[in-house]
C-alpha cells in the first residue's frame, strides 16, 4: 500500500489495521475509551508545534490528530453507528448553518452576520441535540463539558455564569477572594484535615482563574509559559552545577538557589 494525499487511503489503512485476522493486534483490540487519551495527547502536541512555530512538526502532528478522527470513525462504523463520511457531513452542515452570511442566499449574504445570530444558531443546535438525546432540560452550566482540562473548564464555567450577570465585573474583588481562600487553606492546613485542604486548594485555584479572566489572561496559557520558564531556569541550575563538577542530587538548596537567581538575572 502506497502513501497518498487522498483521505480515502488513510481510511483504507485504518480498516486494514483494525482487521481482526490480518491487521495489527494492538489497533484491533482498541476501543473508544482506550483511544481517547491518545486523542487528547495528539491535540496537545498540535498546540506544542504551534507554540514552537515549527511548521514541519505541525504538519506531522495534524496528521496524527487526523488519524485519531479516522480511528474513532472506523470503530463507530464497525459498531454500525456512523462512518467517516457522516463525520464530514456533520461538520460541513454545521459550518454552513453557522455562516448564513457566507453560504446563505443573496439576502442573507447582503445582510451580513446579525448581532446575536451566532449565539442564536448555537442555542438552536443545543436544543436539537437535547431533543435527539431525549434528555431533560439541563442546568445552565451543564453545557460545559466535564472532560475539559480543569483550568479551561473553570474559565468556561465562569464566562458562562458572567453572561447572565453572576460576576463581579472587575478584577479587584477577585483579589480579595483569593486572599480569603488563602486564609481558608491556612486554616485547614492547621486543622490537619487533608480532604478539606484539597477542597480549599481547589477553591483557591478557581479564584485565581477568575482573576486571570478579569485581567484578560488565559490561565492555561499563562501556566504553560511559567512551566517552560521553570524548566529553562532549572536547566540553568543543572548546567551551572555541572560546570562546577557537581551533580544535582549532591548540591545543597543554597547552591541551587544561587544558580536559580543567576538564571533569573540572565533571563
Amino acid at each position: 500500500m502506497t502513501p497518498s494525499k487522498d483521505i480515502s487511503r488513510l481510511i483504507e489503512i485504518m480498516a486494514a489495521l483494525r482487521d481482526p485476522e490480518t491487521g495489527c493486534a494492538w489497533d484491533a483490540q482498541q476501543n473508544f475509551a482506550s483511544i481517547a487519551p491518545y486523542t487528547i495527547e495528539e491535540a496537545y502536541e498540535v498546540l506544542d508545534a504551534i507554540q514552537r512555530d515549527d511548521m514541519h512538526d505541525l504538519c506531522d502532528e495534524l496528521g496524527d490528530l487526523l488519524l485519531q478522527v479516522v480511528f474513532h470513525a472506523r470503530m463507530a462504523e464497525e459498531a454500525e453507528h456512523f462512518e467517516f463520511g457522516d463525520v464530514v457531513e456533520a461538520v460541513t452542515s454545521k459550518m454552513i448553518r453557522r455562516h448564513p452570511h457566507v453560504f446563505g442566499d443573496e439576502d442573507a449574504r447582503e445582510a451580513g452576520m446579525a448581532k446575536g445570530m451566532w449565539d442564536k444558531i448555537k442555542a438552536e443546535e443545543k436544543a436539537e441535540r437535547r431533543a435527539r438525546r431525549g434528555t431533560e432540560a439541563q442546568g445552565y452550566l451543564d453545557e460545559v463539558p466535564t472532560s475539559l482540562p480543569a483550568l479551561m473548564r473553570a474559565l468556561k464555567l465562569q464566562k458562562r455564569a458572567a453572561q447572565v450577570g453572576f460576576d463581579w465585573g472587575e478584577a479587584k474583588p477577585t483579589l480579595d477572594k483569593i486572599e480569603e481562600e488563602i486564609g481558608e487553606v491556612r486554616q485547614e492546613m492547621e486543622s490537619g484535615n487533608e480532604k478539606a485542604v484539597a477542597e480549599e486548594f481547589g477553591d483557591l485555584l478557581f479564584a485565581v482563574v477568575n482573576l486571570g479572566r478579569h485581567l484578560g489572561v488565559d490561565s492555561e496559557a499563562a501556566l504553560q509559559q511559567t512551566n517552560e520558564k521553570f524548566r529553562t531556569r532549572f536547566h540553568a541550575i543543572e548546567r551551572g552545577l555541572q560546570a562546577e563538577g557537581k551533580a544535582l542530587g549532591a548540591a545543597s538548596l543554597d547552591e541551587m538557589e544561587a544558580h536559580w537567581q543567576r538564571a533569573k538575572r540572565d533571563k
